[in-house]
């Protein structure tokens, strides 16, 4: 399966460098669009990538697949036209808090038969979630998220709850911190139902995420406390790995979870 990436960040360049120099089976980065050709010349040499900035270019390049990995205003400039052609990988998942283009996207897939895949990020447990949920009797779904309080800008000793109410309040108040809401509640019971609860803490140096349900099939928790990336500490490992593995999945045969 031949890859197209849109954004160069800390991401997409992992996922160039891992596929390229593991030689993943059946997984080839082809293609590679970014605003700026010159200051990624080098990554596209090195890792034998063809580069464009022209996303008409870029999607008739020899692809299968493209992979949205630059931020929330470039995938809504881009992924309507990438969906005409291909299908796509959307990780800027605070794009989908826009309900608009949410049913977009969603038209656009079903007219020319492109599937939206989203990867789970930096929390786990998704597939449990949409089981669970699979006759629509998931009652109940809360998110806990503990950060470093320098994430929010807070100046406090200790730890601070800083925001409790609905995955859409908290996608409003708190975009670039709280995306794994969004797809936690596109998997369950919607923005509107799902529970999130934010903690400022200046004791811990990760990023801790506690998921729980309940509904006519009982019961569960997951607790996720996520090491950041060696190139951006500001995003989850987990985030870059759940991106690799969504690729891995769709090229086996065996597709566990799905």
């Amino acid at each position: 399966m031949n890859i197209g990436i849109i954004g160069a960040g800390s991401i997409a360049t992992f996922i160039i460098k891992e596929i390229q120099q593991m030689q993943l089976d059946g997984l080839k980065v082809k293609s590679l669009f970014v605003r700026n050709l010159k200051k990624y010349e080098q990554l596209a040499a090195d890792y034998g990538v063809q580069l464009f900035n022209d996303i008409d270019q870029f999607l008739e390049s020899d692809i299968d697949i493209v992979v949205e990995a630059a931020n929330v205003a470039t995938a809504h400039q881009h992924v309507p036209k990438v969906l005409e052609k291909k299908e796509v990988i959307i990780i800027s998942i605070g794009a989908l808090a826009d309900e608009a283009f949410l049913e977009e996207v969603k038209l656009l897939g079903k007219k020319h038969k492109h599937s939206i895949y989203l990867p789970s990020g930096a929390i786990g447990g998704i597939d449990a979630i949409q089981n669970a949920n699979g006759l629509g009797e998931l009652k109940r779904v809360s998110l806990t998220t503990r950060k470093p309080a320098h994430s929010f800008g807070e100046d406090i000793v200790g730890e601070k709850v800083i925001f409790q109410g609905s995955a859409a309040e908290a996608i409003e108040k708190f975009p670039k911190n709280i995306n794994v809401s969004i797809v936690l509640s596109l998997a369950g019971i919607g923005v509107e139902n799902t529970k999130v609860e934010i903690i400022a803490d200046s004791t811990v140096t990760k990023n801790h995420h506690q998921i729980q349900a309940e509904g006519t099939f009982g019961s569960m928790t997951f607790q996720i406390e996520n090491e950041p990336m060696r190139t951006n500490p500001n995003t989850s490992m987990l985030a870059a790995l759940s991106v690799l593995g969504t690729l891995k999945k769709l090229q086996s045969t065996i597709k566990i979870g799905l």
